[in-house]
């Protein structure tokens, strides 16, 4: 019998990635699940990622801890940015300074320990708030640089970096995700959610993520404070 080909798959959570790990199951993957406390506003997304990862049937969830406070510059990880509560144009102050250039470094890393060469991210060209790390300039040239960084790409083991939201509106990824079984009732997407996950109905991400249930016709089932 051939052994299950393995992925890592980022998880923080939220709505989007939660459908990821949705796709990479259903393409016959083994999932191994990585998140982050990166020092952000909350932790209510750290529970929600170890519940849909376990809802979903993942192999391994680890928890890799950062210190992204630590050098500020974003609302997620300094406590004296406000979240804005309207739409604003350009890139918003919520981008956290190379977060996922960081995160699908140390994914690439746990990938080569596992003899993996798939992983998968969560990101999105649609409704991707202006964050400059989710386009798939990016991700390509990411993905370049991987195959050339690691013992996994010189020795010819292809390393793919998967976006299978990429081109996707909020509603065509929501309705992906209840097909293929997805709970999102134990996501959370909020900026700015309380100690128990429930979110504030007014950030940027809440907004989108309302939207996103309202242009599919089917129920929010988020938890609003």
């Amino acid at each position: 019998m051939t052994a299950q080909k393995r992925a890592v798959v980022l998880v923080s959570g939220g709505l989007d990635s939660t459908t990821v790990l949705a796709m990479a199951r259903e393409q016959g993957f083994a999932c191994y699940t990585l998140s982050f406390d990166y020092g952000q506003r909350h932790r209510a997304e750290l529970a929600a990622a170890e519940r849909v990862s376990a809802a979903l049937g993942d192999v391994e969830h680890k928890v890799v801890t950062l210190n992204l406070d630590s050098i500020g510059g974003s609302a997620l990880t300094d406590l004296d940015i406000a979240v804005p509560e309207e739409a604003t144009e350009g890139i918003p102050v919520t981008y956290v300074p190379a977060r996922n250039t960081v995160f699908l470094s140390i994914a690439l890393g746990w990938a080569e320990v596992l003899d993996a060469c798939d992983i998968f991210i969560g990101v999105n060209a649609v409704d991707y708030s202006g964050y400059p790390d989710c386009r798939p300039e990016y991700i390509a040239s990411f993905e370049a640089m991987a195959n050339l960084a690691t013992k996994a790409g010189v020795e010819g083991r292809k390393i793919t970096i998967h976006t299978p939201l990429m081109d996707m509106g909020k509603d065509a990824i929501i309705r992906a995700g209840l097909a293929l079984g997805v709970d999102y009732a134990l996501t959370v997407s909020c900026y700015q959610a309380s100690a128990a996950g429930l979110a504030c109905g007014r950030c940027d991400s809440c907004r989108l993520r309302r939207e996103g249930f309202e242009s599919a016709g089917v129920p929010d089932p988020t938890r609003y404070d």
